[in-house]
């Protein structure tokens, strides 16, 4: 699964290095298929029916799923994006949220500039934890305690959570992104997670919009959302869709990304 995750990182950073004002969310969906259909791959989007992007984004008050489209991105804006490769059968899925930079309006930026850190913190924080954790459920403890560690008052979406993520983009077992009474599947070698908070700066209470897919917060608060595809072998585990297999990211939590032999 490592080249489809690999892949998968590579259609993202295309689409990372067009967001800025005056761009349509078209536009970054045609470089992430540009660079997935390249490398032989497919959209795994493309394969969900009913969908046929390449990549979901989703702007301010979107959390999820958001259709792209028309619209265009204005100095401000928060987006996140979600995108995932298949190759011979195995599959990668990742997601990223960044704000465009406005000089006019620094307290804004500030504040969703800070709602990405924090969910991003909290992915890295979950993904640390798979490290020593025997039960899935200790993710979502790890993901929302570093929430909660922010001091911010954010909410956990609660009905849209991370999977498990091989021959189909979305397996079970479901990754909670808070704790939960369940302890969850025991972790072993062979087990691949798609870890993905999803975070708002207000209430966690959503709604799907008419087009059926996107998933918006009641309160119109900004939402964030960042994921990785991360493998467990029998040395530790590997990031599959960061290309340093997530040796950065864990660092600061003193976990060291073993490579798959």
């Amino acid at each position: 699964m490592r080249e489809p995750g690999l892949i998968t990182a590579a259609a993202l950073d295309a689409v990372r290095a067009l967001i800025a004002p005056g761009v349509t969310t078209l536009e970054l969906d045609a470089a992430a298929s540009a660079v997935i259909t390249s490398a032989g791959a497919k959209s795994n989007f493309q394969m969900v029916r009913g969908y046929r992007h390449t990549i979901c984004v989703s702007v301010n008050e979107q959390v999820v799923h958001g259709i792209p489209g028309g619209r265009v991105l204005r100095p401000g804006d928060i987006v996140s994006v979600d995108a995932g490769a298949e190759l011979r059968g195995w599959n990668g899925d990742s997601a990223f949220t960044v704000v465009v930079p406005d000089e006019s309006q620094p307290d804004v930026v500030a504040e969703r500039e800070e709602l990405s850190r924090v969910t991003e913190g909290s992915l890295w924080a979950g993904i640390a934890s798979l490290a020593d954790a025997s039960h899935i459920g200790e993710i979502g403890a790890a993901i929302q305690g570093y929430i909660e560690a922010s001091g911010h008052d954010y909410g956990i979406l609660r009905d849209y959570v991370g999977h498990g993520i091989g021959r189909k983009m979305h397996e079970s077992p479901s990754v909670f992104n808070y704790r939960v009474s369940d302890p969850g599947a025991e972790i072993k070698p062979g087990l691949v997670l798609a870890i993905e908070p999803m975070v708002v700066a207000g209430s966690e209470e959503t709604f799907i919009e008419e087009d059926d897919w996107t998933v918006s917060t009641v309160d119109g608060s900004a939402g964030s959302h960042w994921e990785h595809s991360v493998a467990v072998h029998d040395d530790g585990i590997w990031v599959l869709t960061a290309p340093d297999g997530g040796k950065a990211g864990l660092a600061p939590f003193g976990v060291i990304p073993q490579e798959i032999r």
